[in-house]
């Protein structure tokens, strides 16, 4: 029986590791389009509402701040602004991502932004009802399976309703 190829820890999941969060870790299978690197549709076995995007964006009060919402939904502006005590928030601009969070599109995770800015971050109260919700780890098609209150606690996040209707 051959072996299973070990897959090189992530920064994020050494994080992880650290605070002896247990978390499962998952790779997507990825394609280029254009200059910016996907997943593939085809999220094996996982429920697109169980997977969720991190998304930045700046507040006009706070800066930068993070939502992190189910992939198969879309983040309400103005619910963010409201639970972050902004008066608006707008997406920070794809040209600037990199520098704002360390992170490219695509690679966006919660637990590595805060270890880095310790921006407000923000999950939908739906991640907190489902338990365990996948997040990225910090690269292109690697993810981690995790309690989402585990990793609310370790970002000090907060649970709200950021769902658009």
């Amino acid at each position: 029986m051959a072996k299973k190829k070990r897959i090189q820890k992530t920064l994020v999941e050494k994080i992880l590791d650290k605070a002896k969060i247990p978390y499962q870790q998952i790779e997507f299978a990825t394609h280029q389009a254009g200059d910016v690197a996907q997943l593939d549709v085809d999220h094996d076995d996982y429920d697109e509402h169980n997977i969720y995007k991190t998304l930045v964006l700046t507040g006009n009060v706070t800066g930068p701040l993070v939502g992190v919402v189910p992939l198969d939904t879309h983040l309400s502006y103005k619910k963010l602004a409201a639970a972050s005590g902004n008066k608006k928030v707008g997406m920070v601009p794809l040209k600037d991502l990199l520098k704002t969070t360390g992170y490219e599109h695509g690679a966006n995770t919660p637990i590595g932004i805060w270890e880095k800015y310790q921006y407000p971050i923000y999950f939908d109260n739906v991640a907190q009802q489902q338990g365990d919700i996948v997040v990225s780890s910090g690269k292109i098609g690697r993810s981690v399976k995790v309690d989402a209150t585990a990793v609310a606690e370790l970002v000090h996040g907060t649970f709200t309703d950021l769902e658009e209707e």
